[in-house]
């Protein structure tokens, strides 16, 4: 990808194509092992999260498989900043930034019902209640509704991509409602994780009304169903200079930036 920072092939397939391959292997195989009790546990990025073994997103939050690069990122902020969690799950990030005394706010959007509901369970756990809010809906250009694929295995697979006969339906926020729900006084952190709908929504918060105080956006790859240089051109058009990206194969992530 033209502009983009990337680590070296070899570092790149050591540390992501091995080593993360491995630690996927042992997140299931230690969470097999363990009780099927819905109680809370704190994960080894630090912050509680009710118990859900059975599925492979909550497992790879629970045992950090998913890495450092956005949960230090988060944690190492040291101005007032606002968090934008788009595709939130069950809210990891969401809960590490607002672990972070120099976040001020933070909005994190996931349609999915049982999904928002662990949401909503994880922030009331680290009291975090004040400080994130969680809404019930995907991001969009326009307001509407639409059918999600889901996979209660894996929570962090659904996607509008694969919506159909048999999906939930879900609702979704055009820009216009979603910069009404996000803070407007500080700098914000965006992470976009939307399972192959990424392009549609850097559309929207291009044309967001925010657009100028989005600092940073951390979002994910996947060359099966995204253009990312496509992506990469629509935010340097929008001031973004730096590209960053963290991964090996056809699926990574990036993280976009401005020069200041």
């Amino acid at each position: 990808m033209t502009g983009l920072v990337a680590p070296s092939p070899v570092g790149a397939f050591i540390e992501y194509g091995l080593f993360k391959t491995l630690a996927k292997w042992r997140a299931r195989l230690l969470s097999a092992l363990r009780r099927t009790a819905a109680d809370p546990v704190r994960t080894r990025y630090g912050v509680l999260m009710r118990a859900n073994w059975r599925d492979r997103t909550f497992q790879y939050c629970y045992h950090a498989t998913y890495g450092r690069v956005l949960a230090d990122y988060l944690a190492d902020q040291r101005r007032p900043f606002s968090f934008v969690d788009i595709g939130a799950n069950q809210g990891l990030y969401s809960l590490i930034a607002a672990a972070n005394p120099h976040c001020r706010t933070v909005t994190a959007f996931e349609p999915v019902a049982a999904t928002f509901a662990r949401l909503a369970d994880n922030i009331a756990l680290n009291g975090d209640s004040e400080k994130v809010c969680a809404v019930d809906a995907a991001v969009s250009l326009e307001s509407g509704t639409a059918t999600i694929a889901t996979d209660a295995a894996h929570s962090g697979t659904a996607s509008l991509r694969h919506g159909g006969a048999g999906g939930e339906t879900i609702r979704i926020l055009g820009i216009a409602d979603v910069d009404a729900a996000i803070d407007e006084r500080f700098p914000l952190v965006v992470k976009v994780d939307v399972e192959g709908h990424e392009e549609t929504v850097i559309e929207a918060l291009a044309a967001s009304t925010h657009l100028p105080r989005i600092a940073a956006i951390f979002y994910e790859v996947d060359r099966r169903w995204t253009d990312a240089a496509a992506i990469e051109a629509r935010l340097r058009g929008a001031g973004f200079a730096r590209f960053t990206r963290y991964g090996f194969g056809r699926h990574y992530d990036v993280l976009a930036e401005r020069a200041s």
